[in-house]
């Protein structure tokens, strides 16, 4: 990755020299492609595979969303639990997009839409957010990314977020709470390996 670039740069400098690697998503071991420029090109990081071994299994229909899916295991891992509902990977770096549409394409994943945050329809609403957000954006950034994509949870649905406890997970919690509280509750379900998974639960 250029020393410019960072995984939440909407166009990475970096070259696009583009990689096949074998991850386990979905009970499955998968080729997918990656490169550098996104999140975690070389594998599945560990906070990504903190949060898959503590969700439960997603919702069978509906819309379900990964939120900054770099080069989609998250969105990779709904799309074949629920083949029958439409999962929205999101995320402003192109280059993840188009990596995430070819993985889809790649396993048969053909209710994957890729999408950037500005073309997602207002109307949408979530019956399912799974996400390793971005947290080196910085705070305020993150707060207003969750800020406005928490809210859109269907009543009763869940998000599922993972944190590390080093860069304030427990911040973050706290701030889910007296930000959102009104509207969602929010609770730690898992921790491992200086993770923390967070809860969201709709009201």
């Amino acid at each position: 990755m250029s020393t410019n670039d960072h995984y939440f740069t909407a166009e990475p400098a970096s070259p696009d020299e583009r990689r096949v690697i074998t991850v386990h998503l979905g009970g499955h071991d998968v080729d997918v492609e990656t490169a550098g420029g996104v999140f975690s090109p070389g594998h599945v990081d560990h906070g990504t595979d903190v949060l898959l071994r503590a969700v439960p299994e997603p919702p069978a229909a509906g819309d379900l969303l990964d939120l900054g899916c770099g080069w989609g295991p998250l969105a990779l891992s709904l799309a074949l639990a629920s083949p029958d509902a439409r999962v929205w990977a999101v995320d402003v770096n192109e280059r993840a997009l188009d990596l995430v549409r070819g993985n889809a394409e790649r396993l048969g994943c053909v209710n994957v839409v890729a999408a950037h945050p500005g073309e997602m329809p207002d109307d949408v609403r979530f019956a399912a957010l799974w996400s390793n957000p971005p947290i080196r954006v910085g705070k305020e950034p993150l707060h207003e990314l969750l800020a406005h994509w928490l809210p859109r949870l269907a009543a009763g649905a869940q998000a599922h977020l993972v944190v590390s406890k080093n860069l304030g997970a427990d911040s973050l919690q706290r701030w889910i709470a007296d930000d959102l509280g009104d509207r969602a509750h929010v609770e730690r379900v898992a921790t491992s390996k200086g993770f923390r998974v967070l809860r969201v639960s709709a009201r």
